[in-house]
């Protein structure tokens, strides 16, 4: 959660609802934890205030006379609002998914639901916690993280060239026994000390400019060096790398990985190769012929974000993944939405039905942990567990984990 940069207040709270009654409890809730907030009861208003106050988050009814929730959010989104959003209404749990999810999918951040008659206690968790995979987030080294950037092709190649790239590693542990089992890798630019741009800032544009090869080579290196570096060989931890659905069309990766892994003397079946159930399906004849030869070099596969494309299962069984991580949209609403678990318990299923690992991601509550080791899942990651750690710090969280 971002709050005010050099303010005691945690944020500023935005309400859309028709209803005064409901704007009023939501803001004195609000208040109870420090918050600013004005409530509007009609759209001209509520954006009227929204450019002049510029919210941290932002609540908004789904059923209201002038202008519904749906609408409200297109228009937030058009005008690239980076506010937490907090959906309420009465209308059914189906329903509330849906419009979360079409909000995420047009670009909003931190996009939470709620049901009437809401929870107290819920409100002020959505509030307090916020979503710490979006907005900023100060680092333990003073950096910030930022979601908005606008960059070029000039920058990135030059950031690139001067080696700007930093490594996080997110800690990822066994359901059933609580162990460490590995970690995965993040990228972040860092232009500036002060300054860490997240990846969906920076990857689409290294994909469309080519530079994404580049961008590959320079996370895997510095990667496979301090996994090697921190842990002595042989260990039964693994690292996970994310793959770009550009590297697939690189018929020389198999080999060019399977030679970096023995200069660091690494085993290529500790590495787990991530990829997007979006590009593992693009183009699945291509993608075969080069996963195949990764699989047989050693190397695991997983499919990431599972649940948010579109697969064939016909296409799944074809290709010879290892992994499925249930995507942190469905974990992360686990304990709220009877769809998301459903969602969360089929995937579990199917992954088992065919050999596969299952890995949740954006586990942040204890009990959404319970709940996902409860259906099956073998592996978790998320802000409960650990948020992504720098090499050192990830190396001493896995002694003390060990210890």
């Amino acid at each position: 959660m971002s709050g005010i940069p050099g303010s005691g207040c945690p944020g500023r709270l935005l309400i859309l609802d028709d209803e005064e009654a409901v704007g009023r409890t939501l803001g004195f809730i609000a208040e109870e934890i420090g918050f600013e907030v004005r409530a509007c009861t009609r759209p001209a208003e509520f954006f009227a205030t929204l450019d002049a106050w510029e919210p941290t988050h932002i609540a908004i009814d789904l059923v209201m006379p002038e202008m519904d929730g749906i609408e409200a959010m297109r228009l937030l989104a058009e005008r690239g609002c980076q506010a937490s959003i907090i959906i309420t209404s009465g209308v059914g749990s189906r329903v509330l998914d849906s419009a979360r999810r079409t909000a995420t999918e047009q670009g909003l951040k931190a996009v939470n639901a709620i049901s009437k008659p809401f929870s107290r206690e819920l409100l002020r968790r959505l509030l307090s916690g916020g979503h710490p995979h979006s907005g900023t987030r100060l680092t333990t080294a003073g950096a910030q993280h930022v979601d908005a950037f606008v960059i070029t092709e000039e920058q990135l190649r030059s950031g690139l060239e001067q080696q700007q790239l930093q490594l996080a590693y997110q800690p990822k542990i066994d359901c059933g026994s609580g162990a460490l089992a590995g970690f995965e890798a993040l990228v972040r630019w860092a232009p500036t000390p002060a300054l860490l741009i997240l990846p969906d800032q920076f990857v689409p544009l290294a994909e469309s400019s080519g530079l994404i090869k580049l961008l590959t080579e320079q996370v895997c290196e510095q990667a496979l060096r301090w996994f090697a570096q921190s842990f002595a060989a042989p260990t039964a931890l693994t690292l996970s790398i994310n793959f770009s659905a550009k590297n697939l069309a690189d018929m020389h990766l198999a080999e060019w990985i399977s030679d970096l892994c023995r200069q660091h003397g690494v085993d290529p079946a500790q590495v787990i190769l991530e990829l997007t159930e979006t590009s593992a399906m693009d183009d699945p004849v291509k993608s075969l012929a080069l996963l195949t030869r990764l699989r047989m070099q050693g190397f695991q596969l997983s499919i990431d974000d599972f649940g948010t494309g579109f697969s064939s299962l016909v296409q799944l069984v074809r290709l010879p993944f290892s992994e499925l991580k249930v995507d942190k949209s469905f974990v992360m609403t686990a304990l709220e939405s009877h769809e998301a678990r459903t969602v969360i318990k089929s995937i579990v299923d199917l992954g088992k039905s065919l050999g596969l690992r299952v890995t949740a991601e954006g586990v942040e509550e204890a009990a959404t942990l319970d709940y996902i080791t409860s259906v099956g899942c073998d592996f978790a990651q998320g802000y409960f567990i650990s948020e992504p750690l720098s090499g050192r710090d990830a190396a001493a969280w896995a002694a003390a984990a060990k210890g």
